[in-house]
């Protein structure tokens, strides 16, 4: 067997393309068509039988009489066929009966014996004898051509007085209108009947253009995006209908899309931030590791170092690609009891190196036994942005104090520095991501914008209340508000 799926997709692709309104219309109008001509045919259908039925009554009326007129009770059937006259004596009747044609619309009754003998007839019939239906004891319709003239005939049988059928009244008249009538309506169904389809495909396809106009907003939107643009978003339909909740569909399908690209690049910005400091502190040591033969201790606790901030990087990492993709509110942090002045101190000794060449100092005042509820590698991570910042945008010979204090039951942790300050009215902008309160000042120390954002989304996961207030040129003092347990 040869499985040729590259051969089956040429094959589907030279099948015949169709538009979906294209579709939708000759759907629509092909059932509409076939339910049209089930209705003609029906209108027909009792047209003919009203037209049938109404020439029956009349056949019926006119045989009535003239079995009325005949007295079977006072002659006997010979004579009765003899003795009387079935035309009439009127101008207008004998005008007609000189045109010896079955169009005419006259009836024409004829008079026969039990075996089909004709015995009387009427003047109008001429030479000619209507169709007789022999064995029918009952009355009875039937159709039938006489002289190449289409008539319809009731055949009715007359019985004397001792109740035998002694022979029949055939009356009929001609057919000529009514089946005219009938032709002329089937023609102009049939003439009609293309033009009502080209009529309504025509409307349906417009109709279904109109209605699926959406459709085409999604397409002309959809091939627009690129990662450039990711915020267009598709115009909603008018109606509420199934067009609107595709529309929607596809604009929350949109925003989770252009959510999930603003995420890596979040990240993308977020490692580039975090991971400069860990990276810097493992080139400076293998650099300095290199320059000259070293002790073996001094090289174990150097590569000792190197594997710790590794680690941390791997800790960083793993926490931001968590930033990244449950959007902060979903996260569930590890909460456990930790030493809050061993982290700070950890954090602090790490930070130190980079201190040390502005010559700016960090100050620890607290105890050793105070505790809080907090997940390790983000409260670390918190510290580290913050202290980061500090001593960023701290001067030289300057001094970085941190302090634990509490308020009541709950315990607060203040960073202060001695650095430029920020101005009142940016504060409530430094924790969105990527917002720089001066572009100079962020080409000048390396920041990128995200760090303090970073800060402040762990502190919410956290549940960590963080508080700022800072004055231009004298510092800035960030306080971490833990909860009480």
């Amino acid at each position: 067997m040869n499985n040729n799926p590259t051969g089956q997709l040429f094959i589907l692709n030279k099948m015949p393309r169709m538009s979906l309104r294209n579709r939708i219309a000759i759907y629509y109008t092909t059932a509409t068509s076939l339910l049209i001509a089930v209705i003609f045919s029906g209108i027909l259908f009792l047209v003919d039988r009203a037209v049938s039925s109404h020439n029956d009554d009349a056949l019926m009326y006119e045989a009535t009489e003239t079995i009325a007129n005949l007295k079977l009770k006072d002659q006997s059937f010979q004579d009765l066929a003899h003795a009387n006259k079935f035309d009439d004596d009127s101008e207008d009747y004998k005008k007609k009966i000189k045109q010896r044609n079955f169009d005419i619309n006259l009836e024409f009754i004829q008079l026969v014996d039990h075996q089909g003998k004709v015995l009387n007839k009427s003047e109008n019939l001429s030479t000619r004898t209507l169709l007789f239906k022999a064995g029918n004891s009952d009355t009875i319709y039937f159709n039938g051509r006489v002289d190449g003239s289409m008539l319809r005939h009731v055949q009715v049988p007359l019985a004397g007085s001792d109740g035998i059928t002694k022979g029949y009244l055939i009356v009929a008249h001609s057919l000529m209108n009514a089946l005219a009538f009938v032709r002329e309506l089937q023609i102009i169904f049939l003439l009609s009947f293309p033009l009502i389809v080209v009529i309504l495909f025509v409307l349906t396809r417009f109709i279904a253009g109109e209605s699926i106009k959406p459709i085409d907003d999604v397409i002309k939107t959809a091939e627009k995006i690129t990662k450039t643009n990711l915020n267009k978003r598709i115009p909603l339909p008018r109606h509420q209908d199934e067009l609107h909740r595709l529309s929607a569909t596809i604009n929350d399908l949109l925003d989770r899309l252009q959510d999930a690209f603003q995420r890596e690049q979040q990240f993308t910005a977020d490692a580039s931030h975090e991971l400069s400091t860990p990276l810097a502190s493992v080139k400076g040591t293998l650099e300095v590791l290199i320059r000259k033969p070293r002790e073996i201790e001094h090289y174990e606790a150097r590569v000792r170092h190197c594997l710790q901030e590794l680690n941390r990087m791997s800790r960083i990492i793993d926490k931001l690609l968590v930033l990244a993709l449950y959007e902060g509110d979903k996260i569930s942090p590890n909460i456990e009891e930790i030493l809050l002045p061993q982290l700070i101190g950890d954090v602090a000794s790490r930070m130190l190196p980079v201190a040390e060449e502005k010559e700016i100092s960090i100050a620890i005042g607290c105890s050793d036994n105070e505790q809080v509820a907090a997940d390790h590698a983000m409260l670390e991570m918190m510290f580290e942005n913050i202290l980061s910042n500090a001593i960023k945008y701290s001067p030289a010979s300057s001094a970085i104090t941190i302090a634990i204090e509490h308020n009541g039951q709950d315990i607060i942790c203040s960073i202060t520095d001695q650095g430029i300050g920020i101005p009142g009215k940016n504060i409530p902008k430094i924790f969105d991501r990527f917002y720089r309160v001066d572009e100079s000042r962020n080409s000048q120390t390396g920041g990128v914008g995200v760090g303090l954002s970073i800060v402040k989304k762990l502190a919410d996961l956290q549940q960590i209340t963080l508080t700022v207030e800072s004055k231009p040129n004298i510092g800035t003092k960030f306080m971490l508000t833990f909860l009480s347990a």
